[in-house]
């Protein structure tokens, strides 16, 4: 039987090339080919059949021809369901300091890459015509002081008139608020840094026209970094804060875990996105603006039965995978219907198989129900 149906096979091929190659037009021999390599294909799987069931019947008629397989045997496993997307290093200290006063600046005390504390002061800008008028107040001042404690002396005596004693009073806190005022404005003049960091930029130079606004030195703080990304409006019910996170930076060659710190409560008419934060800890090697892959884990199956996404096929709009069973006599592929949960990571979590199972991963594709099988 075996022998007629090859001989079968080797006629209706024959003729096929014969006809494809009577053909004229190279359109009409490609289709043909086509045409003859499916039914060689069909031919072959009709074969690899009528073995197998031959085999079944009586085992000693016919040599079946086993295909050659790998099998990976199934354990149960935590699988994380996650949302990857891209974003980038951002500092919580990272400012333009910019002067509060108008002037000319006389004087630049920092260069890029010295550490500043808190308050210390960056540029000077010119106080002149401010420090003569302190000094001048400061004059008013002492005089008015004087004056009031003579008043206050002889009002304790019962001299002179309590109007001269008040008027004195008042003319000497007047005078201290005034001063206070200038002082003030002559601290407006130092432009300081607003916390401790390096400087990362100076563009303030001496001689340069300045006013409020205007960018002077750049502080970052890199012991206070985050990284800001946008998620899909389709996990706004699952990323939450307190959510773990794996941030990878590719440019360390490293990943960190953390957790999410800040989920945003709006969506982006655009993009269609919400904003998410996470608060990284301290590297010395992290900068700002730095590209990361964030991957948020929003559920956690604690045994999962997982496996590869591609041993999964689509047969007659089911999904498929193929195990290794014994039959007694021969290693045989057994189809198994599975429901796919999840797909990540290149794995897929199904129902339907079991820990212990012995799946196909290598050499699943064309199998059929009850084919032959060996194992390399």
């Amino acid at each position: 039987m075996k022998s007629t149906i090859y001989t079968r096979f080797v006629v209706i091929v024959a003729a096929g090339i014969l006809v494809a190659c009577s053909a004229a037009s190279p359109d009409d021999k490609k289709a043909e080919l086509t045409k003859l390599k499916q039914q060689q294909a069909d031919i072959g799987k009709q074969i690899l059949k009528l073995e197998t069931e031959i085999a079944k019947a009586n085992p000693d008629s016919v040599t079946v021809r086993a295909k050659e397989v790998n099998v990976t045997e199934l354990a149960a496993r935590k699988f994380d369901y996650f949302v990857q997307t891209q974003g980038s290093v951002d500092a919580e200290d990272n400012i333009q300091v910019s002067s509060k006063a108008m002037g000319v600046i006389t004087a630049v005390f920092v260069k890029e890459g010295d550490a500043v504390s808190k308050g210390q002061t960056l540029a000077q800008i010119d106080n002149s015509v401010i420090q003569r008028n302190i000094e001048g107040m400061r004059s008013q001042l002492d005089l008015a002081n004087t004056v009031f404690e003579r008043q206050k002396n002889l009002w304790a005596q019962k001299i002179g008139t309590e109007v001269q004693y008040l008027q004195a009073k008042t003319n000497k806190e007047s005078l201290e608020k005034q001063l206070e005022s200038i002082q003030e404005q002559n601290s407006q003049t130092r432009i300081t840094a607003p916390f401790s960091g390096t400087v990362d930029e100076v563009t303030a130079k001496i001689g340069q026209n300045i006013a409020p606004g205007m960018p002077a030195v750049r502080i970052v703080n890199t012991s206070n970094l985050k990284l800001k990304a946008k998620v899909s409006e389709a996990y706004v019910t699952e990323i939450k804060k307190g959510n773990k996170v794996v941030v990878s930076i590719p440019e360390l060659k490293k990943e960190i875990s953390a957790t999410v710190t800040f989920v945003g409560k709006s969506i982006d008419p655009l993009s269609r996105t919400f904003p998410v934060e996470v608060k990284l800890p301290s590297e010395a090697n992290l900068r700002p603006n730095m590209t990361g892959v964030i991957k948020v884990i929003f559920h956690t199956e604690p045994n999962a039965i997982t496996v590869p996404v591609n041993v999964v096929q689509n047969i007659n709009n089911e999904k498929v995978v193929f195990v290794y069973e014994n039959d007694g006599k021969n290693a045989v592929a057994r189809k198994k219907v599975v429901t796919v949960d999840g797909v990540y990571d290149n794995l897929a979590q199904v129902q339907g198989l079991k820990a212990g199972d012995k799946i196909i991963s290598f050499g699943y594709q064309g199998l059929n129900d009850g084919q032959v099988i060996k194992t390399n």
